[in-house]
């Protein structure tokens, strides 16, 4: 028996440290997080009134961000956007580019899902009481940019920028931030890590 096998072994500090061989699992995981993130754009739902859709990158955004941690899932949110923006077509309807009303949740995306990570670091992501605090803190980061950001490109009023760029989106924000905060600590259940 070698020296490191009778050590204990660290335990992880978020769902993908569960995953062996560090260097190939972060590069499959920081290309498979923006994927999964370009996969949910897809389910994007447009609404009257508002050039903002609804979609489940939200969702994926927080998902990548508990489940990778800070590290990876700034990397995997931040290759999601440049692709986006030098042309893969994985933004809400296919769409791709930065000049464009939403871009502004896109650039919210980052800060959410590494704020996510660094708290899931922490192990808020292991109770489901503990979760949905994570995933609020996170939703709003993303509706702060946003929101910014479609003021400024089309030019609106705050309150025209609430109407158009919050209110539409509240509570399947807050029903995609519950399964988000009810799936990581199942998947810590199924991965048999006491916590």
């Amino acid at each position: 028996m070698s020296v490191s096998a009778a050590l204990p072994q660290p335990r992880p500090r978020v769902l993908a440290d569960v995953i062996p061989g560090a260097i190939a699992r972060d590069l499959a995981l920081i290309a498979g997080g923006a994927g999964f993130i370009g996969v949910l754009a897809q389910l994007a739902v447009h609404m009257p009134g508002t050039p903002v859709p609804i979609t489940g990158q939200t969702l994926g955004v927080l998902l990548v961000g508990t489940a990778y941690g800070a590290r990876r899932a700034a990397a995997a949110i931040a290759l999601y956007a440049v692709a986006g923006v030098l042309g893969v077509p994985w933004f809400a309807g296919h769409s791709s580019g930065y000049v464009n009303a939403s871009f502004g949740y896109v650039i919210g995306f980052l800060a959410a899902g590494t704020m996510c990570g660094f708290l899931a670091g922490r192990k808020a992501d292991r109770s489901v009481r503990r979760s949905i605090p994570v995933m609020l803190a996170g939703q709003a980061l993303i509706y702060g940019a946003g929101m910014a950001w479609l003021a400024a490109v089309a030019h609106l009023t705050a309150g025209q920028t609430i109407s158009q760029g919050l209110l539409p989106f509240l509570l399947g924000d807050v029903i995609k931030a519950a399964l988000a905060a009810g799936l990581t600590p199942i998947a810590w259940a199924l991965v048999d890590w006491r916590y």
